[in-house]
């Protein structure tokens, strides 16, 4: 075990997707990049009782490419998401985990709700069948650490192992808990993420009648659902799916050659309590949170170019990010200024839950990465009240550092800030 260095740099060499606008990094930025929306009518349960319709579900996955064919009909999505994710973020990487590393490759990497499907399953099974029709396998496969325990068996990387959950800012966490692993000298990499498969009616009803799944404009396609910022939003839309990234120790990336994709120099956590839905006034965890982040590590507030917000299209919690950005950036984040663009590419994607912050943040060092900020498709109406730099529009643009930022249920708050790597 090293000894803890905080300014030990650490970089993402190695990406992983699978989510409603493709199950690749390539085709995921590609589809984000062009505004594709990967929002489609729901299949997995009859949604004829319900208003909202749609959702962001992942199409032609196999469990069984990914994982162990035994374990995947063990396990259920959300677990063969996150494998698979990690999979492909280790294979980009070009790390190579061997006998003589595997205790010096971490996995931090969570999920908002574990295997609510496989719960659910189990307990329509004792309710039909009685108790011995419980699988004996079920409590192990759906926990909500199940996915960082398999991702550990699945690959080999047998160092510090945790899964953090802060409901929607679970990603966000993970992947930032992952970077100071690094620092702290836990390991030398970390395979980090979150994902999540709440494409479930239990969850869709209950969304539903708290009154938080949105609708399309009158009269308009039903990709228009997730809209955020723009005035005629009037809520979210679930999806799914994973990603990680693998973090490395700079050091140890310049030594095998490995390509970077961006750096990531801060990240902050920060809790509203306040209320287990509503954001506190003003968005004040949220803001403590960024500012968190610049102050880590020294970042210069007027030199962070896009944030990839937490975004959701409900009028309440984009009113609240907004005043959030404005506390931490000032007049620069204002619309008429054009200094801080704001990527949200929820509207794409709708609102993959605890896997948000971790496609976000794929999504935020990709945009650093390419120098290329993904529009926010259906952003339409300005609304005076969230006066941000928001465009329909892919924009290519200097970006020296980009924030992602993720809120969730119960007032959990988290940031991470990813910078361009200069080859220094």
């Amino acid at each position: 075990m090293r000894k803890p260095d905080y300014e030990r740099r650490v970089v993402v060499t190695g990406l992983g997707v699978i989510s409603s606008v493709g199950n690749d990094p390539k085709t995921a930025w590609s589809r984000l990049v062009n505004g594709v929306s990967g929002l489609v009518p729901l299949t997995r349960f009859d949604t004829t009782p319900y208003d909202a319709k749609w959702g962001g579900e992942v199409h032609d996955f196999v469990a069984g490419d990914w994982m162990d064919h035994k374990a995947a009909r063990r396990s259920e999505t959300t677990m063969a998401y996150g494998v698979a994710s990690a999979k492909q973020a280790i294979a980009d990487s070009g790390f190579e985990i061997t006998d003589e590393n595997r205790t010096e490759v971490g996995v931090v990497y969570g999920s908002g709700a574990g295997g609510q499907a496989l719960m659910i399953e189990s307990v329509n099974n004792l309710r039909d069948k009685g108790p011995r029709s419980v699988a004996p396998t079920f409590i192990a496969n759906a926990l909500t650490d199940s996915t960082s325990g398999m991702i550990a068996i699945e690959t080999g990387a047998i160092g510090h192992n945790v899964c953090i959950v802060s409901a929607c800012a679970t990603g966000t966490h993970n992947i930032g808990e992952g970077a100071e692993a690094i620092r702290r000298g836990d390991c030398i990499a970390v395979i980090s993420g979150s994902a999540e498969s709440p494409l479930l009616e239990v969850g869709h009803a209950g969304f539903s009648n708290m009154r938080g799944m949105g609708l399309p404009r009158p009269g308009e396609p039903f990709e228009t659902v997730s809209r955020p910022f723009d005035l005629t939003r009037n809520g979210f839309i679930l999806g799914e799916g994973a990603a990680s990234l693998f973090l490395e120790d700079l050091e140890f990336a310049k030594a095998r050659g490995a390509h970077i994709y961006g750096e990531i120099v801060g990240y902050g956590s920060a809790a509203d309590g306040w209320d287990m839905v509503q954001p506190i006034a003003a968005g004040a965890g949220s803001a403590r949170a960024m500012k968190m982040a610049l102050e880590r590590r020294g970042v210069p507030a007027d030199e962070v170019d896009l944030i990839n917000p937490h975004g959701t299209s409900t009028p309440l919690g984009d009113l609240r990010e907004t005043e959030a950005i404005h506390t931490v950036f000032g007049a620069r984040a204002r619309g008429s200024a054009r200094e801080v663009y704001i990527s949200a590419t929820k509207s794409m994607t709708g609102h993959m839950m605890g896997a948000a912050g971790a496609f976000e943040a794929f999504a935020t060092v990709m945009s650093v990465a390419e120098q290329t900020a993904p529009g926010t498709i259906n952003y339409r109406d300005a609304d005076p009240e969230c006066d941000l730099w928001v465009t329909p529009e892919t924009v290519e643009m200097p970006i020296r550092y980009a924030l992602s930022n993720n809120i969730g249920l119960g007032g959990h708050n988290g940031a991470i800030i990813f910078k361009r790597y200069d080859g220094g």
